[in-house]
C-alpha cells in the first residue's frame, strides 16, 4: 500500500453501493443462490447511525474539497456475533495517520464501538466492508468521522478465486524520496487517491486487474490498494515501508505472524519486476481481499503455489 491508499471501488469498493447490485436497499442475493444480504448501513462519529443515504458532510468538508483526511477500510464476516477483522490494527494505523496529518486523535474506543455497532448487523454467511473515514471537516466547524458498512462486491470474490492480471506502472519517485520528505506523509493511509484510481483505470487499459508502482531506481513498491508478497528461496518475502513511502499493511503483517507462527520464514527486500517474473509465487494482500494470487505481471504468467496460497488466504481473512 503507498503512502495514501485510499479504498478504490475497482477493488474494494466499500464506500460506494453503487459498485455492486446487491447493495442497493432491498437487494437480496440469498434469493439467486448467493450470500445473505447486507444491508447498507451508515454512522457519524458522535451521533451514530443515521440513515445510509442521508448527507453526513458538509459541501465545505475540506475531506471532500482537498481530501484533506485519513480512513481505514476492514472487512466484516457476519456471524453471531459478527467479526471485524484486525480491528485495532487498523484503529492503531488510523491514529498513526491522523497523527501524520496533525488531526486529532481518533477515540479508540468511540471508533470500536461504531465500527462494531454497524457491523453487528452482518448475517452469517455473509461478509461486507467497512470504511471508517475522519476528515479535518468544514473550516470551523472540527473533524468529521463517518463509518459506512457496505455489502462485499462481486469482484472481490472473483479476485479471490480466479486471482488477477497486474501491470507494472512507473510511480515516478524514488524508493528513497520519503526519507527526506516527511511532508509528502509516506506511510500516512489519506484520503488523496487520484493517483491510485489513475492507475487501476491504466491497467485496466492495458487489459490488466490491478498494478503494482516501480520507482525510479525500478524497485517494486506497492498496489494501488495492496502489499506485494512474494514466495523465493524458501521465505515469504514483502517490500520495505519507511523510506519508500510504503504503507505498511495490516493484512501483510497477520499474514507473517501467522506464517512465522507455523514456521515458515519471512523477510523484507527490495525487488525489482525480474525478481517478481522469477518468484515461485506472488500474492496481493489487502484488507478486504485478503491474498490474491498474482497471476500474469505485464503480460507474462507467473508461477503459482496453490496450496501456499490457500494458507495465505485463510491467514488473511483470519
Amino acid at each position: 500500500m503507498s503512502s495514501s491508499p485510499a479504498t478504490d471501488p475497482a477493488t474494494d469498493p466499500g464506500a460506494d453501493p453503487s459498485a455492486d447490485p446487491s447493495a442497493a436497499p432491498g437487494a437480496d442475493p440469498a434469493a439467486a443462490g448467493g450470500p445473505p444480504a447486507v444491508r447498507p448501513r451508515t454512522a457519524v462519529l458522535g451521533r451514530g447511525e443515521v440513515p445510509w443515504d442521508a448527507p453526513v458532510a458538509a459541501a465545505d468538508d475540506l475531506g471532500l474539497s482537498r481530501g484533506d483526511g485519513v480512513f481505514e477500510t476492514l472487512l466484516v464476516r457476519g456471524g453471531n456475533p459478527a467479526r471485524v477483522v484486525g480491528l485495532q490494527a487498523h484503529l492503531e494505523r488510523l491514529e498513526r495517520s491522523a497523527a501524520a496529518l496533525e488531526l486529532p486523535a481518533p477515540d479508540r474506543a468511540a471508533w470500536g464501538a461504531l465500527a462494531r455497532e454497524l457491523a453487528a448487523g452482518v448475517p452469517a454467511g455473509a461478509e461486507a466492508t467497512l470504511r471508517l473515514t475522519l476528515t479535518r471537516g468544514a473550516p470551523g466547524a472540527g473533524p468529521t468521522g463517518l463509518a459506512a458498512l457496505r455489502p462485499l462486491p462481486a469482484e472481490t470474490l472473483r479476485a479471490r478465486e480466479r486471482g488477477v492480471r497486474v501491470v507494472a506502472l512507473a510511480r515516478g519517485t524514488s524508493a528513497h524520496l520519503h526519507a527526506e520528505a516527511p511532508w509528502l506523509l509516506g506511510g500516512a493511509k489519506t484520503l488523496s487517491y487520484a493517483v491510485h484510481t489513475a492507475a487501476l483505470r491504466e491497467a485496466a487499459r492495458r487489459g490488466a486487474d490491478d498494478a503494482l508502482f516501480t520507482s525510479t531506481e525500478g524497485l517494486v513498491l506497492e498496489g494501488p490498494t495492496a502489499t506485494v508478497l512474494w514466495w523465493a528461496g524458501g521465505r515469504l518475502l514483502t517490500t520495505p515501508a519507511g523510506p519508500s513511502g510504503i504503507l505498511e499493511g495490516t493484512t501483510q503483517r497477520a499474514v507473517f505472524a501467522a506464517a512465522g507462527a507455523e514456521g515458515l520464514p519471512t523477510g523484507v527486500e527490495e525487488v525489482a519486476v525480474p525478481g517478481l517474473l522469477a518468484a515461485e509465487a506472488v500474492w496481493l494482500a489487502s484488507s478486504v481481499r485478503g491474498a490474491v494470487e498474482v497471476t500474469h505481471l505485464d503480460g507474462t504468467a507467473l508461477a503459482r503455489r496453490p496450496e501456499l496460497t490457500r494458507r495465505l488466504r485463510g491467514w488473511a481473512l483470519a
